[in-house]
């Protein structure tokens, strides 16, 4: 279960449609197709026909509509269950997974909340990288520093010109530079 639930969890589109179903209890095609109109119908039928085949989702009624069976569709598993045993899963592709999930959604929160014209970056939002040389302890306490800093903003009211935003924070695996680890090596000796 867990390769064929991080396959769809990886894809922008099927993640979209999962998480649309889990969140309404059901929804119809034609519900989908709302959430998912930037592909063609025939991909939409494609997913969610191999969803069904992975066993993720379920066609729990179908209505009729004129000559047209609709088809509802609802989960086939207890998502909160599969994504603890996921997080539970400790090898590389299930980290991966969920560190595109978490991406995706990211990147979801961007495209819906983008100006359409007039993009002004840092114009309360934005996006940047800073490399840093930390150790693992040092990463954690710059953690907590930066929720530390955060946690007044957090509790914040939301009034007329405070809106809400995401911050996320990415801490990179440390980087392989064969260099240092070739000093490393000598310094031992």
């Amino acid at each position: 279960m867990n390769e064929k639930l991080i396959e769809c969890l990886t894809n922008p589109a099927k993640h979209r449609l999962l998480m649309t179903i889990n969140e309404q209890g059901q929804a119809t095609t034609k519900d989908l197709a709302k959430v998912t109109e930037k592909f063609p119908q025939a991909t939409l039928y494609r997913y969610l026909k191999k969803m069904v085949a992975d066993g993720l989702i379920e066609v729990v009624a179908e209505n009729q509509i004129r000559n047209v069976k609709e088809k509802v569709y609802g989960m086939a598993i207890d998502l909160d269950v599969e994504l603890k045993k996921l997080a539970e899963d400790t090898t590389s592709a299930t980290f991966i997974a969920q560190f595109q999930n978490f991406t995706n959604g990211i990147l979801e929160e961007f495209q819906k909340n983008l100006p359409k014209d007039n993009v002004k970056p840092l114009d309360g939002f934005g996006f940047g990288m800073l490399p840093i040389h930390a150790s693992n302890k040092e990463v954690g306490e710059l953690y907590k520093k930066i929720e530390a800093l955060l946690q007044p903003y957090h509790n914040n009211p939301l009034t007329e010109d405070r809106q809400l935003r995401n911050f996320a924070m990415i801490f990179t695996p440390p980087a392989h530079d064969s260099r240092h680890e070739k000093c490393l090596l000598e310094d031992d000796f």
